[in-house]
């Protein structure tokens, strides 16, 4: 069955010539625009479905391997080349209450255009527009610049994560030293280094994609704008460094954990042991009462019973005296 083109998931298309915009583009008309010169398309994709894509690859062409990836989720952060266009893939991130939603954001860039397509918790590019329409000298350097702030507020949007999940980490250590840990902790621990793990996975390859814009790509990218690919690389580095710290006193904490345990159980151990130890006393005295011999100590004396009880009870009071006084009770 032949999907239909939703209006919906066409978020902005604007042409911009010499930095300045001319006006919102009809996808219809994107091939027309392209042919003004000192004019690059700014197109902005939501959920794109194959059939959007198939014009979107008509009006730009672009080479059918991107689009496949396109139109599928659940790919790589990567950056690849097509000809005279590049086709870079980035995973997104923010707080959804005390959990991390991740996103991916598929960018093509050529000389003349900027595609992105946004899949799953990806925050909308309406913000980084604005902010490079006020700075028309900028964008008049071409996709490149744009390419570079929706890269950055990607980025950007790593910190109120590693924040978050700062939060969520002091919490849990607290909750390890004040208290008695639980169950609940472990698992708190065990989650939150599953989140780092997938936030690393995605913030490690933007170090590589960065090294690649400044190095190649002449056409789309001049010269002067790679140096804000350093910028970002930069960021992502210092982010790396921050997450590699928090893995390192999760790791940490989670032993600390495990010894807290091990310590606890050890003075149930100790508590159960100090008891039987105390209980074998009378356990020991009237097992041998309990003995069916003709001849017992002390059977005929008037007041054997009341003087075995209080052996009993005096030994037993000793031992836990003894024993509460070397902490084992």
């Amino acid at each position: 069955m032949t999907q239909k083109i939703d209006n919906n998931m066409v978020m902005k298309c604007v042409a911009y010539q010499n930095g300045v915009s001319i006006g919102d583009v009809t996808i219809e008309d994107i091939s027309e625009v392209l042919k003004l010169e000192h004019t690059f398309v700014w197109l902005g994709l939501l959920e794109a479905n194959t059939e959007l894509l198939a014009k979107i690859q008509e009006e730009f062409g672009l080479h059918e391997l991107a689009i496949e990836d396109a139109c599928v989720a659940h790919q790589r952060p990567k950056i690849e080349e097509f000809g005279d266009s590049i086709f870079i893939v980035l995973h997104t991130a923010h707080l959804v209450e005390k959990s991390v939603e991740f996103g991916e954001t598929h960018i093509f860039m050529g000389p003349r255009f900027l595609v992105t397509v946004r899949h799953g918790a990806s925050p909308g590019h309406s913000k980084i527009r604005g902010r490079c329409e006020a700075m028309p000298q900028q964008l008049a350097k071409g996709p490149g610049f744009a390419l570079y702030s929706i890269m950055d507020f990607i980025v950007d949007n790593y910190v109120p994560v590693i924040d978050g999940l700062q939060a969520r980490f002091d919490k849990l250590e607290s909750a390890i030293f004040e208290y008695r840990p639980g169950r609940q902790t472990i698992e708190g621990l065990y989650e939150l280094k599953r989140e780092l793990l997938l936030l690393e996975g995605a913030i490690t390859p933007v170090i590589d994609i960065c090294n690649e814009l400044m190095r190649f790509h002449d056409a789309g990218i001049p010269k002067d704008v790679r140096v804000y690919f350093r910028d970002i690389a930069d960021h992502v580095k210092r982010i790396h460094q921050a997450i590699h710290a928090m893995r390192e006193m999760l790791v940490a904490a989670m032993q600390v954990h495990l010894t807290f345990e091990t310590v606890r159980q050890n003075e149930v151990v100790k508590r159960l042991a100090g008891w039987g130890a105390i209980l074998a006393i009378p356990t020991m005295v009237f097992s041998w009462y309990g003995m069916n011999f003709k001849y017992m100590p002390e059977l005929d004396w008037e007041y054997s019973y009341p003087g075995v009880v209080i052996g009993v009870g005096l030994g037993s009071l000793l031992l836990y005296l003894r024993l509460r006084k070397a902490g084992w009770l």
